[in-house]
């Protein structure tokens, strides 16, 4: 079947309009003319009959059998455009004006945390990606994606799989780079027991690991595995929410800084283990609040550690059940808000009615984020530029932030 590329999905398929319905066509751009096999509506292995001038060759040779990145065979601006598009459609259908600011993007080689996947072989072990819809792992020793750090652990993580692996199942393994060394956390894996912890504290060790988790708990620590937050160094719980490059981070934390600059008290919701506060802290007091209550102890313990930070305090309270109240706002001259893809509606009503004069929203997620900024807006905000930042670079995702500001009650 010929088929003409009209656009792409915001999973970043390719989509044209077929005979019986919408086809969804595997690696192809807009304007391409495609043939290939349809079955239940999907083109899994097209051959490109008219390329689009977007069409670039993969900077990975693991390209088109690992399933880790979806748009390395579209050009940067290519990607840069359509992620700007994503952010604008949400805006626009939410009716709100605005504009946007040009796309950061993570450079190559940045991501300092991967989730790979490993199983025993009969001569050793295979770690790395799924291949594309597939149970099936690829080997991806040059991956384009992570950072040096990264790629250098697989003969570790082989070695791990191979000790402590099955080849029934298959381990998944965290692994995140960090200030003293990786942080790693399995998942998958045999049942701890006695001898089990002996035998994977002495491998950390063997392996120079900073941590090694397993299944959820904590077997091994060398070294703290901290990540910098301004002037501190924290150690967040095993598994728990880094940004993803720290290219990304430090595009989000200045434009957080930038916003909320001026206030003396500001409330972090959403906190994590302190990616704002602490900058924040540098210049004022702050009251982080956090569902998680070891994230909200590793951001305490980080902050008294440090030097030179106004005063920060901590809550551990789920925003979801239990949203801060309007009379909690008081007090505080701006609000930093970063809730998961959800979003936040519950909180934003009040923080709306609350008249906070800043706020600095950030979002993984554009239609969650515009739906919260009309929230915002219908109380009389107005919203600065959109900021959109893409760390998850060769994929759908994309992050955005932005500036609310209103007149005190």
């Amino acid at each position: 079947m010929k088929l003409t590329i009209e656009r792409l999905g915001h999973l970043g398929d390719a989509i044209a309009q077929g005979p019986d319905g919408p086809v969804f066509v595997n690696m192809a751009l807009p304007g391409e003319e495609v043939e290939g096999e349809v079955v239940d509506g999907k083109m899994a292995a097209p051959r490109i009959l008219v390329p689009s001038d977007d069409r670039v060759k993969a900077p990975c040779r693991h390209y088109k059998s690992c399933g880790g990145c979806s748009l390395q065979h579209a050009s940067e601006s290519f990607v840069a455009d359509w992620k700007k598009s994503i952010v604008a459609g949400a805006l626009t259908a939410q009716g709100l004006a605005f504009t946007l600011t040009d796309i950061e993007t993570s450079p190559a080689q940045s991501r300092r945390r991967a989730t790979f996947s490993a199983k025993r072989t009969k001569k050793g072990a295979l770690i790395g990606f799924h291949a594309r819809a597939s149970d099936t792992i690829i080997d991806v020793p040059d991956c384009t994606l992570v950072k040096p750090e990264l790629r250098a652990a697989m003969p570790i993580l082989e070695k791990l799989a191979v000790a402590f692996g099955s080849r029934k199942g298959e381990l998944s393994i965290s692994v995140t780079w960090s200030l003293s060394g990786l942080d790693v956390a399995v998942k998958g894996g045999k049942p701890l027991d006695g001898q089990l912890r002996i035998d994977l504290a002495v491998f950390a060790g063997q392996a120079g690991l900073a941590r090694l988790a397993w299944d959820g708990e904590a077997v091994a620590t060398n070294s703290a595995p901290a990540q910098a937050f301004g002037a501190a160094h924290v150690t967040p719980p095993s598994g728990s929410f880094l940004q993803a490059t720290e290219h990304g981070e430090n595009t989000l934390v200045s434009h957080v800084l930038e916003t909320v600059s001026g206030a003396k008290r500001v409330v972090d919701l959403f906190a994590g283990c302190g990616t704002f506060s602490l900058p924040i802290a540098a210049h004022s007091e702050v009251h982080a609040v956090e569902g998680v209550a070891d994230m909200m102890t590793a951001l305490d313990t980080g902050w008294r550690r440090a030097q030179g930070l106004k005063r920060v305090t901590t809550e551990t309270r789920d925003l979801f059940r239990r949203p801060l109240l309007e009379d909690e706002f008081k007090g505080f001259d701006a609000v930093v808000i970063d809730p998961p893809r959800a979003g936040a509606e519950a909180q934003m009503r009040i923080l709306a009615e609350a008249a906070v004069p800043i706020i600095s929203a950030v979002s993984c997620n554009p239609v969650t984020f515009a739906r919260d900024a009309k929230i915002l807006v219908d109380a009389g905000y107005e919203m600065g530029p959109v900021t959109v930042v893409d760390q998850f670079r060769w994929s759908p995702h994309t992050e955005v932030a932005a500036g609310f500001t209103r007149a005190k009650k």
